[in-house]
């Protein structure tokens, strides 16, 4: 029993050298660690904010400073572990790196394809920050834009992370890209009113808004387009400014709206509404003559 907690004792002795030895190591691994990882937040974040003030895509400028962290906290691992003195699990990673990544490509396809388009997206930028998109049904503002996932706030409110994959494959309409948009909307006026003196007056009330583009190739113009039933349908076409979507383009169209309905009516024009013929066959369904008395 003595000679077994002899040996007992002798092995925790020989555990408690060997750890006071590698103690030192381990204290400069975690030293290593604690001020690559403080390095590589301070030129991350160094590098966004000289990239956001040079570039004129900020979205670009996170993207890069994101990858730049993400590989300095590799290289700072791998520092760490040779540090500690394990450089052989060190050499046995990089080693393995092809290994592994091969393997994760196929267990991890669909990662790794948003990652790339993602790295894609960045340098040939079909859009930037804050510019209005529209993705299948997906539509507002490009808010960030990560490794795997792109960011986008809905004008309904909606958060939405749309894999970098679909933004590659599927056309994306960029409503700000040169800041203008075309709007248009249909006025319906009457048969016995002046078409011409109509588009004048729409063309007059355009002119009082302030937002709407004036100046060629963006100026407004009116057209007649189609005979309908009960109207003749005037379509008014004008461009506004689209740097912020909902203000530029909604708002605006909305004011224009109000404007031509309030110079119409004032001009005196009707504005009339679809006239409905109804059919009965087979007979009226309503009594002829008057009334039959039942007494």
């Amino acid at each position: 029993m003595e000679e077994n907690t002899k040996d007992f004792i002798d092995i925790l002795e020989t555990y408690w050298e060997e750890f006071l030895e590698v103690l030192p190591r381990l204290g400069m691994a975690i030293l290593v660690i604690i001020i690559g990882l403080f390095i590589a937040s301070w030129l991350s974040r160094l590098l966004r904010r000289k990239l956001q003030t040079g570039m004129q895509d900020p979205l670009m400028g996170r993207f890069i400073a994101n990858m730049l962290k993400a590989a300095l906290v590799i290289l700072v691992l791998m520092l760490a572990l040779q540090a500690a003195g394990l450089s052989g699990i060190a050499g046995g990673l990089l080693a393995a790196t092809g290994v592994t990544t091969l393997v994760l490509g196929f267990a991890f396809k669909d990662i790794g394809e948003n990652f790339l388009a993602g790295i894609i997206l960045a340098f040939n930028r079909p859009f930037r920050l804050d510019d209005a998109i529209k993705v299948g049904d997906i539509f507002g503002k490009v808010k960030s834009l990560d490794f795997r996932y792109t960011h986008i706030k809905t004008f309904d409110g909606r958060d939405v992370f749309l894999p970098n994959g679909n933004l590659l494959q599927e056309p994306v309409e960029n409503y700000t890209r040169d800041g203008f948009f075309r709007m248009e909307f249909i006025v319906g006026i009457d048969y016995d009113d002046d078409i011409a003196g109509a588009t004048s007056t729409i063309m007059e009330a355009i002119r009082e808004v302030k937002d709407v583009k004036q100046e060629p190739p963006h100026e407004p113009f009116v057209v007649t387009d189609e005979l309908a039933a009960s109207t003749v349908n005037l379509r008014v076409f004008f461009w506004v400014d689209t740097d912020d979507y909902r203000k530029g383009a909604l708002e605006t169209k909305g004011l224009v709206i109000r404007l031509v309905k309030q110079r119409l009516l004032a001009e005196g024009y009707s504005l009339p509404s679809d006239i409905t013929e109804v059919k009965f066959y087979g007979g009226s369904p309503f009594p002829i003559g008057p009334p039959k008395n039942d007494k």
